[in-house]
Order: C-alpha cells, then sequence, then structure tokens
C-alpha cells in the first residue's frame, strides 16, 4: 500500500462549511437559481426597453441592459417569463432564424404605470414593425443599433430616447426617427435611412428647416416673449441652447448602393438647403462605421463644411447659430 501524503492545508477561501459543488446535482441548481434571479433583475429593465425602443432582438436587449455578459440567456429568459405572464406583456416573432420582441398592449400598460416612461402619443406595440416584409423592421433595428452605439460611448442612455415623437412645423409635421437627450444636457434629432429616395431625404431635411424657422406662438407675457415649439421644447429656459443637431445614420440594405456612396450622394443635395450649415447643424454617418467606432468617436461629417471627407466627434460639432 502507497504512503499517503499528508493532509493538503484548505484552500484560501474554503472551509468545511463551504456549499459543496460535487454532489450531483447541487452546482447545476445553483446556476439555475443564480439565473433565474439575473432574470428576474432586469425583468422590468427589458419590458421598458421594448416599450421605449418598439422592438429589440436579444442581442441588442443583452449591449444594452446586460453588457458585460457573455451571451444572452439572462435576456432570453427574461423574455420567455415576459412572455409567459398573464396577460402576456410581450410578443415575438421569428424571421431568418432571428427572434424580435415587442411589448404587448398589457406590456405597454404596465411600463406607462411605472412612471419611468416619457409619454408619447400614438405609442404603437411594434407588433406590425416586428412582422414587416417591407424593410420596416429593419429600419427599426437599425434604430435600435444605432441606440446601441450612443449608449456604449456612454453619450447617452438609451431611456432617454423617444421614438417618432411628432413636432409641428408650418410645412406639416415633423417626426423624427428618433430624439436623444445627450448626457450632456442638449438634444439632437437623429434619422436613418436605408431605402429612402434621396428626394425624399432632403424634403425631410426641408421640415427640419421650417420647424427650426417656425414663427413664435402664443402671446408671452412680461417676463418672456413668444416662444416657438422648438424653443419651449429643446432651447432651455433661458433660450441658452442652439437648435439641436440633425444627425443621419446610413444603414446597409440590399440592392441599395453602399452607405459611404448614399452619404456622399445626400451631402451634394442637403447642402442647397437654406439653413443648412448656418441655422441648422446636419451630420451625417454610416451605421457601420458608428458601430465600429462608436458613438462619440470622429464619425460624424458636418454637411457644408466645405472640408471634404473630415469627420468630427459629436461634441466637435458646430453649433447653429
Amino acid at each position: 500500500m502507497a504512503d499517503q501524503a499528508p493532509d493538503s492545508p484548505t484552500p484560501a477561501g474554503c472551509n468545511s462549511s463551504s456549499p459543496r459543488t460535487d454532489v450531483p446535482g447541487e452546482a447545476s441548481r445553483a446556476r439555475k437559481t443564480a439565473a433565474a434571479k439575473a432574470s428576474a433583475d432586469i425583468r422590468g429593465e427589458v419590458l421598458l426597453a421594448l416599450a421605449q425602443l418598439r422592438l429589440a432582438t436579444p442581442r441588442q436587449l443583452k449591449a444594452l441592459l446586460l453588457p458585460h455578459q457573455q451571451g444572452t440567456d439572462h435576456v432570453r429568459r427574461a423574455l420567455r417569463n415576459l412572455q409567459g405572464e398573464s396577460p402576456t406583456l410581450v410578443g415575438r416573432t421569428h424571421r431568418a432564424q432571428q427572434s424580435y420582441w415587442y411589448c404587448t398592449p398589457a406590456g405597454l400598460a404596465e411600463a406607462a404605470a411605472s412612471g419611468e416612461l416619457a409619454p408619447t402619443v400614438g405609442r404603437t406595440t411594434g407588433k406590425r414593425i416586428a412582422a414587416s416584409k417591407t424593410g420596416l423592421r429593419e429600419h427599426g433595428l437599425a434604430l435600435v443599433d444605432t441606440v446601441v452605439a450612443f449608449h456604449q460611448a456612454e453619450i447617452a442612455d438609451h431611456a432617454d430616447w423617444r421614438v417618432e415623437v411628432a413636432h409641428p412645423t408650418p410645412a406639416g409635421t415633423l417626426v423624427p426617427d428618433g430624439v436623444v437627450l445627450l448626457a450632456d444636457g442638449a438634444n439632437a434629432f437623429v434619422e436613418i435611412d436605408r431605402t429612402m429616395s434621396y428626394a425624399r431625404l432632403v424634403a425631410k431635411l426641408e421640415r427640419y428647416d421650417a420647424y427650426r424657422n417656425a414663427p413664435a406662438s402664443g402671446r408671452g407675457n412680461a417676463a418672456r416673449a413668444p416662444r416657438s415649439h422648438w424653443q419651449e421644447t429643446y432651447a432651455g429656459p433661458s433660450l441658452e441652447r442652439p437648435f439641436p443637431p440633425v444627425l443621419f445614420v446610413f444603414a446597409p440594405a440590399p440592392r441599395r448602393a453602399a452607405p459611404t456612396a448614399r452619404e456622399a450622394a445626400f451631402h451634394e443635395r442637403a447642402r442647397r438647403v437654406g439653413s443648412v450649415n448656418y441655422r441648422l447643424t446636419v451630420a451625417t454617418t454610416t451605421l457601420p462605421l458608428l458601430t465600429r467606432d462608436g458613438a462619440g468617436a470622429p464619425v460624424w461629417r458636418v454637411v457644408g463644411n466645405g472640408r471634404g471627407e473630415e469627420r468630427r466627434a459629436l461634441a466637435a460639432l458646430p453649433k447653429a447659430r
């Protein structure tokens, strides 16, 4: 019989009362318990994110809510739990081996009741967008990828975005794809392009021009002159903030020119809009560049700045006058 080795010292951090993981099934149960707790902890955040953004994939939700997690298991479990509640709070559709999730009316109601969701007239569930075959879903997902890029750069939290909020103008209603409250307290309008014609893109920019130049409404009072809608909404109490920049993000799309080519063509047309580079700050980027380098990096190209292909950081964009 071989000599027995002397007793080994107890490893640091362990003692006789430490949980044993060599009992069959115990380690597995511990992992499942931890996973269930993590999923429960992010339940409300998942619901609010879907209510805020209308639709998202598990990968996108993981990037926003659990950026340090390796996989999407916790997010998927939270989604399944929300889907299994009565009434069902979230729904999903499947296409091309991918799942797309959205809030149901009951989910929107619970999110709104939390008091943490900015009120938005006409908020939709995202079901129609998630099931769309016309590119509407990809447009919505590109917007969420943009939100992720801003979130990861710590320029804006995903909760500080509003999607498709109507703004009145003399030329008709302006509906930005997104309005974001930046970390420095300023706002920015964000437009996503995948398949729009250049004429429609320029028409949208002209609608921003009309919104910026709309006359003041109301009578004002002794303490304050009348203000326009954008001044009431975005300029601050002392009108210290300029008109928010308008940011165009060009995303890839099948059977369309590359985002960089569409970006360059847009610049040629957009610089002819009256207030651009004076009363309007307009900047562009591509979604691949934004995703790769981050929203805070020099990825933005200013329309009409006369400096060719130079790109700037968001903080270095010129201020509208």
